[in-house]
């Protein structure tokens, strides 16, 4: 074994940032992921620095634990080939629009009738039964739609998106939550289902659970946004020698911080003394905390504050993050000899199982590196392969210009 999902076959047609992360959390977890590329190769292979055509440093750490096969699903040879992959998958992965996957006579009833078992599972930009169904999705354009940019701008001025593609990531990770699920169901009922895993409406959920706030109530009683959350004072505090990520939180924290601070009589303000006065003085509370860290050095507060147990640490830059004694400790980052781009550093599975664990199987593959091979696997003959090499209805590394 080699993680829980041994033996599933996924067949994944996802690209850019949301697919491939939803299937990089389940090819981590052990399942068998044939990632089916054009001959263009996926859009995030010329993202970030890279020493060779088509392997960027994103697509890196999006695809590891797959293997890849070029296929032109428009070309009718390539395209009966993916279907014929189906027939013995588990799963197949997409991101394009249905009407784009109806036009490849790859919608879900197609892929039923080819395999009643499979798991059909999409992830793209909005709800099919709404007015947006046919509308282009990003990470950005997600981010505009529920609001995300407005409510950094409550605490930083101007409209802003969030500085890492997290629409993509969490409705990559609903994704696979969903595909795991349909795979339980499927284990009860032998029968596979259709999953759709809309950007807009994912991303709201994930959002709107913070931030629907007084407007939860009909009618409203107050109004949108978590104040906490919103307030330009919550942020890493400056000491005298760098950052600080404090979180003051509940009673027993606050009070201690009051005490080890030099200001106990704040504990006993009714606009301090409970969750209910410190969210309506919220700013003034983050106030006093930037005005107090501010006296002493990082580790000199960090003493303090472990001491009374409040949570703290110390912030750091994504290159000090690298040295970080924990992260070191655990072994989050690793380096790797890829086989054609040399030593990379990599991250860890973050997950520990007592049975069956995860690991790092493959290095994220160049374009085409497994095209046969997975079509061995999936009951292709000689013949049969040559043909579909011959026709340029599949491609290996060897034919690609990526």
């Amino acid at each position: 074994m080699s993680g829980p999902l041994d033996g599933v076959r996924i067949v994944d047609l996802t690209s850019n940032f949301m697919g491939p992360f939803g299937s990089l959390l389940l090819a981590d977890l052990g399942a068998d992921v044939a990632k089916v590329e054009s001959r263009e190769g996926d859009t995030t292979r010329g993202v970030g620095p890279a020493r060779h055509r088509g392997m960027g440093a994103i697509f890196l750490h999006l695809n590891r634990n797959k293997r890849s096969i070029v296929l032109d699903l428009k070309n009718e040879r390539g395209n009966a080939a993916l279907k014929r992959m189906l027939a013995t998958a588990d799963v197949l992965m997409y991101s394009l629009r249905p009407r784009a996957m109806d036009r490849l006579g790859l919608s879900y009833d197609a892929a039923r009738a080819l395999n009643p078992g499979l798991s059909y599972c999409g992830a793209f930009g909005f709800g099919q039964n709404g007015p947006y169904a046919e509308r282009p999705a990003y990470d950005d354009l997600i981010q505009a739609a529920v609001g995300m940019p407005v409510l950094q701008s409550r605490k930083s001025g101007p409209p802003q998106y969030v500085a890492t593609a997290i629409a993509d990531r969490v409705v990559g990770m609903a994704l696979s939550t969903a595909v795991s699920t349909a795979l339980f169901q499927r284990e009860r009922t032998g029968v596979g289902q259709e999953i759709q895993v809309p950007m807009f409406e994912t991303f709201a959920q994930f959002v709107l659970g913070d931030h629907l706030y007084g407007h939860t109530f009909v009618p409203s009683i107050g109004e949108s946004g978590y104040a906490r959350m919103m307030n330009p004072d919550r942020r890493p505090y400056r000491t005298l020698d760098g950052y600080l990520g404090v979180n003051v939180y509940n009673d027993k924290h606050w009070r201690r911080f009051f005490e080890v601070s030099g200001h106990p009589e704040m504990a006993a303000d009714p606009r301090f003394a409970d969750i209910h006065g410190r969210t309506e003085h919220i700013g003034l509370l983050y106030e006093f905390l930037a005005r107090v860290l501010a006296t002493r050095s990082t580790a000199e507060w960090l003493e303090i504050l472990n001491e009374a147990d409040i949570p703290a640490i110390e912030m750091n830059t994504p290159e000090s993050l690298l040295d970080d004694p924990h992260m070191k400790d655990v072994g989050f980052f690793f380096e790797e000899d890829h086989p054609s781009e040399g030593t990379l550093r990599s991250m860890g599975i973050p997950q520990r199982w007592s049975a069956d664990a995860p690991e790092l199987r493959y290095p994220a593959p160049r374009l085409g590196e497994h095209s046969v091979q997975l079509l061995t696997e999936y009951g292709f003959g000689r013949h049969e392969i040559g043909e579909l090499l011959g026709s340029g209805a599949v491609c290996t590394a060897d034919d690609t210009t990526v």
